[in-house]
């Protein structure tokens, strides 16, 4: 017997989706920002916005919060992380590739949002974001070495 369109829809996930870039410099560095509203360090990019894909998300993150337009290349990971605070979420990835000088230097905080942009070696993550995110952007480093897309769950590869 078919449920009632509204029980059905009850059941069905709505999470929240958000999406960022890795960019590196020619060390292997990777680029983080400090934001003014919450103490570390985390990577260019945020929640996105309805009827906005995750793709489209990231490039407008970037250039609010960077003030540049540099080209986002793949998807690296997708990571199913719910939240006990703030439900379920989706979380993307993409690669930002290497960010040349002229975009580097190009770069200019976004007034009150964010207070540093900087690169910092793979090896000092684990001591600037929180855990899930370290997890998640240790994985994403990985696929871009792999040249593949992975799925996470928590930041850990889901099991088959």
């Amino acid at each position: 017997m078919a449920q009632p369109q509204n029980e059905h829809e009850e059941r069905m996930a709505h999470p929240r989706m958000a999406a960022g870039a890795l960019f590196f410099d020619e060390g292997g560095r990777v680029l983080l920002v400090r934001p003014s509203y919450k103490p570390g360090w985390e990577i260019p990019g945020g929640y996105v916005e309805k009827g906005e894909s995750p793709l489209d998300a990231c490039r407008r993150e970037v250039a609010e919060e960077l003030g540049i337009t540099p080209p986002i290349g793949s998807l690296l990971v997708v990571d199913w992380a719910p939240s006990p605070a703030e439900g379920d979420k989706v979380l993307f990835i993409f690669d930002g590739g290497l960010l040349d000088r002229h975009h580097y230097e190009a770069i200019h905080p976004a007034d009150g949002e964010v207070l540093e942009a900087r690169f910092h070696p793979r090896e000092a993550i684990d001591d600037l974001l929180i855990p899930r995110l370290a997890r998640r952007v240790h994985q994403a480093v990985t696929a871009r070495d792999a040249t593949a897309v992975r799925y996470l769950e928590h930041g850990v590869p889901a099991s088959p």
